[in-house]
C-alpha cells in the first residue's frame, strides 16, 4: 500500500452569513447578527403534503482555479420544529453554469419521527436518484461527470411552514472543491525531513480526547442506521464534541431509553441519520450536528497528514475518513469501505495517534499507527477527507497557498 501524491488541488470557500450575506444574492431573507433569516418570503412550496413559506441565499460563482472532480457542502443552522432547509450545488466554468442544479441535502436538526422531541414534518435525508451526463449526486457529495467544471455555486433556502413565526437561521455555508490525485504542488512544502515547516509544533502532541467505541452499542441498539458497526462517524463527532465541553446536556438525550452505555452517542446518530442513506454516516450531516452545538465546523480535504499537523499543533484534533484491508494498516486488524476516526496526535517520530470508536472497549481505543500506511489509507479512501469542528475562539492554523480551510 503506497501513499497518493499529496500534492492534489483542493481549495474551501466558506460564507459567514451574519457578514458575507452582500456576496451573494438573497431572496426574501436578511442577515441578523446570528445568520440568515427569512424576512418577507416570495415563495410558497408543496412538499409532502404540507406548504411552506421560502425564501433563498446563492453565494457567488466560486472558482477553483482547477479542473473540478468533486464538491462537498457544509454548513450550521438552527431549524425550529417544522421547518428545513434546502442545500444545492451547481458547477461553474467561465462565466456561466456548467451544470444544473443538484440538490444536496434537505436537512432539519429533528430527527423526524417525533420521538422524544416534537413532531418533524420533514425528515433529514440526502437525495438520492440525480444523475446526469454533467454530475451526480453520491449522497453527501456532487461527482462531476462530462462537464467542464472549474468552480461551484451553492443555493440555500430556508423554508417553514406557511403561518408560522419562526423560521431557519443559516449561519454558515462552504464547500471543498477537489481535483484529481496528484494534479498540483500547491500543498504545504516539506523540508528535507519530510515535515512541514511548523510541523514540529505537533510532534510529541496527543491531544485529549475522550475514548468511546462505537461497538459498545452493537447488538442492543438497531435504530438510525445500525448502532455498534455502523456509528463511527457520531461517536467521532461525540468525541469531539466532549473534547470542547460543548456535549449536549442530559436532558437533551434524556429521551434515550434504555440509556445503555453512552446515550449521548445515540442522541448523535439520531441527529446526524440521513433517511436515504439509511445511517449517520454522512458527512455534512455529522458537522451540522456540531454547529448545534455551538461549534464552528465544515468538512474539507487535506492533502496528507503534514496539514493535519498544523491542526493538531494549533489544538484542534480531526476527524478523518479511511479505507483499508486487515493488515494493511498494522493495529487496524479489520476490512472497511469508509470509517471515521479522531487524529488526536502525533508521536515523537510523526506517525500519527488515533482514536479509533471500532476498538472493542473504550480503554483500546487509542491506537498508534504508521504514518505512511495510514496516510496512504485515508488518501486513498477518501481523498483525504476531514470534519473541522472548534470552537470559533479558537483560531485555524494559517492555510496554504491553495488554501483548503
Amino acid at each position: 500500500m503506497t501513499a497518493t501524491p499529496s500534492g492534489r488541488d483542493i481549495a474551501y470557500r466558506g460564507f459567514r452569513l451574519a457578514v458575507d450575506t452582500h456576496l451573494g444574492t438573497g431572496v426574501g431573507v436578511r442577515a441578523t447578527a446570528t445568520g440568515l433569516e427569512l424576512a418577507d418570503p416570495v415563495d410558497r412550496r408543496e412538499h409532502d403534503g404540507a406548504t411552506y413559506q421560502a425564501g433563498s441565499w446563492t453565494s457567488p460563482p466560486v472558482p477553483a482555479g482547477f479542473a473540478v472532480c468533486e464538491v462537498v457542502p457544509s454548513w450550521t443552522a438552527r431549524t425550529p420544529p417544522g421547518c428545513w432547509i434546502e442545500v444545492e450545488l451547481r458547477g461553474w466554468h467561465g462565466d456561466a453554469p456548467a451544470t444544473g442544479w443538484y440538490a444536496l441535502a434537505r436537512w432539519a436538526e429533528g430527527e423526524g419521527e417525533g420521538e422524544g422531541e416534537g413532531e418533524e414534518t420533514v425528515r433529514r435525508t440526502s437525495v438520492p436518484g440525480q444523475r446526469d451526463p454533467d454530475a451526480r449526486v453520491d449522497t453527501d457529495t456532487l461527482v462531476v461527470g462530462a462537464a467542464t467544471v472549474t468552480g461551484w455555486q451553492v443555493r440555500v433556502t430556508l423554508l417553514r411552514p406557511a403561518g408560522a413565526t419562526a423560521g431557519p437561521v443559516l449561519g454558515t455555508v462552504g464547500a471543498v472543491a477537489s481535483g484529481p490525485a496528484g494534479g498540483s504542488t500547491a500543498g504545504l512544502a516539506r523540508g528535507a525531513d519530510g515535515l512541514t515547516a511548523g510541523a514540529a509544533g505537533a510532534l510529541g502532541v496527543v491531544l485529549d480526547v475522550p475514548r468511546y467505541s462505537q461497538r459498545r452499542h452493537a447488538g442492543g441498539e438497531s435504530r438510525w442506521g445500525g448502532g455498534g458497526d455502523s456509528w463511527c462517524s457520531p461517536t467521532c463527532t461525540s468525541m469531539v464534541l466532549a473534547f470542547w465541553g460543548a456535549a449536549p446536556a442530559p436532558d437533551r438525550y434524556a429521551w434515550v431509553q434504555p440509556p445503555g452505555p453512552r446515550p449521548v452517542v445515540v442522541h448523535a446518530a439520531r441527529h446526524c441519520y440521513d433517511h436515504a442513506y439509511a445511517g449517520a454516516g454522512n458527512w455534512a450531516f455529522n458537522t451540522a450536528y456540531a454547529g448545534l452545538h455551538g461549534m464552528e465546523a465544515f468538512v474539507t480535504r487535506l492533502r496528507s497528514l503534514a496539514e493535519a499537523e498544523a491542526f493538531v499543533a494549533a489544538g484542534v484534533p480531526l476527524v478523518v475518513s479511511a479505507a483499508f484491508r486487515a493488515g494493511e494498516v498494522p493495529g487496524l486488524d479489520y476490512d472497511t469501505r469508509g470509517h471515521l476516526m479522531v487524529l488526536v496526535g502525533f508521536t515523537d517520530a510523526g506517525d500519527p495517534v488515533l482514536n479509533d470508536p471500532y476498538a472493542p472497549d473504550d480503554g483500546s481505543v487509542r491506537r498508534r499507527v504508521d504514518r505512511a500506511r495510514f496516510e496512504a489509507a485515508w488518501q486513498d479512501g477518501s481523498g483525504g477527507a476531514a470534519y473541522v469542528i472548534r470552537p470559533a475562539s479558537v483560531p485555524l492554523p494559517v492555510p496554504p497557498a491553495q488554501p483548503n480551510w
